[in-house]
């Protein structure tokens, strides 16, 4: 398949510039593969299609404040510095994107909050927009993690012109969220509420919890025609042996397992053996699915809605099928579900 395949007319209103009231409250449209039908619920209604030690794979990533706002030294720029990974602890090195770019150059320093307490100097350019700094804070690691914690804004996409408020914080991360290291949040996860998770629990489903750490690159956009010529961005996942075993255990008894995202879905579908069942997986990440792809652990998915040309939208097309996704997109559209981060979900099963 080819990029051009993946392109539609998605109109602006439908971003999704807030997240509704309540997080289980968000519309799902479910879509069912074997009969090629399409139902329009409430998210909260996902429970009717799971049964008794039926497994949910959760991304438990935890995202960390990652946009924070310096001025350049001398000339007093605003700069917007946005932490991408840390690359060594020890010396407070770390990837980030700087916008404007074009102002920043190795040796520059940049000082952050109202007392200037964090400085950080451009140690290498690394692509038009990215840099490595080097934070110079005095005290101890800790205290420099909770300074960036307590400068940084929550880490909205770009799409969101309005600016964080205060209910982002919470609402821009899923409520199973405990492993910190992701720049944006596993977006399907954020629908579950904990009123929820626990009715789904006293129904009998297992959780499996997965960490990828998602990047920025998940949302680079795709410029060749040609899929295969692709290169995704590396992120790191994690998957220990109590996931494995229940994920392994619920596909040898043959039930629904459903990973809730396009991010566990990645991380498990890296972890693949030989025999098709889940193997324990510590490292990064560069698979890129689109169709046409055999998946080996889910046959089933939760996802929220994605924008046109995206991988999280080839994803979606290799696991439903295209035709079958192109038809629920323009229905989506002609129904004016919201889409993106804090837009509506879709229940593949």
């Amino acid at each position: 398949m080819k990029l051009s395949h993946f392109g539609f007319e998605l109109p602006e209103e439908l971003l999704a510039e807030h997240p509704t009231e309540n997080r289980d409250e968000a519309r799902l449209m479910v879509l069912n593969r074997k009969e090629q039908t399409i139902e329009h619920k409430e998210f909260k209604d996902l429970i009717n299609y799971f049964k008794e030690d039926d497994v949910m794979i959760l991304n438990n990533t935890k995202v960390f404040p990652a946009r924070l706002f310096g001025n350049k030294e001398k000339t007093g720029a605003r700069i917007e510095v946005f932490l991408l990974r840390e690359l060594n602890q020890e010396q407070r090195l770390w990837d980030v994107l700087v916008d404007p770019a074009r102002k920043i150059r190795i040796g520059n320093k940049l000082y952050f909050g109202e007392d200037e307490t964090l400085v950080a100097e451009v140690i290498d350019n690394t692509t038009s927009r990215g840099r490595t700094l080097r934070f110079l804070y005095d005290g101890s690691y800790d205290e420099f993690r909770r300074k960036l914690t307590e400068l940084g804004q929550t880490p909205l996409p770009k799409y969101i012109k309005r600016d964080v408020e205060p209910e982002d914080e919470e609402r821009y991360q899923t409520i199973f969220a405990k492993n910190e290291g992701a720049v944006a949040a596993p977006t399907a996860g954020l629908h579950f509420s904990k009123h929820l998770l626990k009715r789904l629990e006293i129904k009998g489903i297992k959780y499996a919890e997965v960490t990828l750490h998602v990047g920025l690159g998940t949302f680079n956009p795709v410029e060749v025609e040609d899929l295969s010529k692709h290169k995704m961005d590396s992120e790191e996942a994690i998957i220990n042996s109590k996931a494995v075993d229940i994920i392994n255990n619920g596909l040898k008894t043959k039930r629904r397992i459903c990973a809730v995202g396009t991010t566990a879905m990645r991380a498990v579908e890296s972890a693949v053996s030989s025999s098709g069942t889940l193997n324990e997986f510590d490292g990064w990440t560069n698979k890129f699915i689109f169709p046409p792809y055999e998946f080996s652990i889910a046959n089933c998915m939760v996802t929220n809605f994605h924008t046109p040309k995206s991988t999280l939208l080839m994803m979606v097309s290799a696991f439903a099928g295209h035709d079958f996704i192109k038809k629920a997109y323009d229905e989506a559209i002609k129904e004016k579900y919201r889409f993106y981060t804090y837009g509506d979900a879709m229940l593949i099963i």
